[in-house]
């Protein structure tokens, strides 16, 4: 593709599909606010699908519910996944109706989404009397069919605010990366080139869809957190001035419904070691490899609440803490996955058997612990793959027990928790608030802490480490 083109200083930003459902709300605070005239631009916002659209695309993320894509996938009823994307349909018109009002664009997202959803219906009816021959497997062509499905929500979602934003005067620019009929195969840094060709940032708002169509297939590394790697790919590419991602909260040193709303404190500024911990507990302020392209392209990343534009948010960069502290108490549910053999010590192999194990299924490891005959992996999973494993284990290693054990784990997070005693201090105010740690881990390098309970314990426990870390903090400074 040539030199990277030369930019103006910009920023790239990122909105959530949480937000976007509420962007009507943006466009008066985040998109124009009291800005005028070129402080309009200099910003390139990625956006994400409207909230519960790409469930119905794909399938619902929690609670498993399934999509266009599970019922195509399927095949257990020929019109389960036509049905399903008729509902798709309705709910992104019911979508856009809720932020257009101009019966022009009306009528114009109503176009869009006809002729994004009948393609997509014609699509998968064709795979699907392809594949009935015997020389063309549906298996081949699935990740393929679940992007093209995915990018149906961030073009509609980009596309209507790029409406709403012409309408209100604003010089928006929609930039479909979405492969959209188009001929060719380039790889991501491709993609983007070509989406912002001829793009002035100086005098127009690019609104750029979430997910990217590339040779690479973001989606077969990162499934649904595709948007975030487009995002950060984007701004280390354009050299951005920085990238933001906009959510419906800030980072805070806790969940306050767990620890109530006047004791938790927005974290302002943090790395990206801590970005790191927070993703492997679950709690991703940015997916790690997203936020491995802004380091090394050196852009720092800030994390704001949408709906309060005026707050800077959180800094997140690569500076250390300037004195130790800790920033942010959370915790997640978890399964132990614990495999004992009296017969392993001193004997190579186990570790190795169990890690590919784990890998084929997919199995996130939060931790592990072992001793002289126990390996115990903490991981994030369904019960039902750890019984998969479980299985897979025991034939691998007929005379160990091997056992799945449901728990949950807390974690005390920081740039530098150097002298603060957090495991000692820790495990003192679990005690004090009735509950108990089944196991604790500090590595040497002193950003994290974790404790491992039962899970009944966990919010509780999360509030007494708020209480004794941070809450003390917050009374010295109203105090002060």
């Amino acid at each position: 593709m040539g030199s990277t083109p030369q930019y103006p200083a910009h920023t790239v930003e990122k909105i959530g599909g949480t937000s976007m459902s509420r962007v009507r709300e943006l466009r008066d605070t985040l998109f124009i606010g009291d800005r005028e005239g070129a402080a309009l631009y200099g910003r390139v916002f990625v956006v994400s699908a409207f909230g519960g659209i790409t469930n119905l695309l794909l399938e619902h993320k929690k609670t498993g519910e399934r999509g266009v894509y599970a019922r195509f996938a399927d095949a257990d009823n020929d019109h389960g996944w036509l049905e399903a994307l008729d509902v798709v349909a309705q709910a992104m018109g019911e979508a856009h109706r809720k932020v257009l009002d101009h019966p022009a664009d009306l009528a114009q997202a109503d176009s869009f989404v006809r002729d994004r959803i009948d393609g997509a219906r014609n699509c998968l009816i064709d795979l699907g009397r392809l594949c009935s021959y015997g020389h063309f497997r549906l298996s081949d062509h699935m990740l393929a069919m679940r992007e093209m499905l995915s990018g149906l929500g961030e073009a509609h979602s980009a596309y209507v605010t790029t409406l709403m934003l012409q309408r209100a005067g604003v010089a928006a620019r929609f930039v479909d990366l979405s492969g959209w009929r188009e001929e060719g195969d380039p790889d991501l840094e491709g993609r983007l080139k070509a989406g912002l060709e001829g793009v002035d940032l100086s005098s127009e708002m690019p609104i750029v869809t979430g997910y990217a169509q590339c040779r690479e297939g973001l989606m077969a590394e990162f499934d649904r957190g595709y948007s975030e790697v487009t995002f950060s790919r984007l701004a280390a590419l354009t050299g951005a001035r920085e990238a933001i991602i906009h959510k419906e909260f800030h980072l805070s040193s806790a969940d306050p419904n767990l620890v109530g709303q006047d004791a938790v404190r927005k974290l302002g500024h943090t790395n990206y070691d801590v970005a790191d911990q927070l993703s492997n507990m679950g709690m991703e302020a940015i997916h790690p490899k997203a936020a491995k392209a802004l380091r090394q392209a050196e852009v720092p990343l800030r994390v704001t609440n949408a709906f309060e534009p005026d707050d800077p948010g959180t800094l997140i960069d690569d500076k250390p803490a300037d004195t130790p502290a800790v920033e942010i108490i959370t915790g997640l549910d978890i399964l132990a996955l614990e495999l004992f053999e009296q017969d392993m010590v001193g004997v190579k192999g186990y570790d190795a058997a169990i890690l590919e194990v784990l890998t084929r299924h997919d199995v996130r490891i939060i931790s592990k612990a072992s001793n002289a005959n126990t390996i115990t992996h903490y991981v994030d999973c369904s019960l039902k793959v750890a019984r998969q494993v479980e299985q897979d284990l025991n034939r691998i290693y007929p005379s160990a027990k091997v056992s799945a054990r449901p728990l949950a784990m807390a974690s005390i997070i920081g740039r530098d928790l150097n002298g603060l005693s957090t495991l000692t201090r820790g495990l003192q105010a679990i005690a004090a608030a009735g509950h108990e740690a089944l196991g604790a881990t500090q590595g040497p390098r002193n950003v994290d802490v974790q404790f491992v309970l039962e899970r009944p314990s966990l919010k509780p426990v999360i509030a007494a480490l708020h209480g004794e870390f941070i809450a003390p903090c917050e009374l010295q400074l109203k105090a002060a």
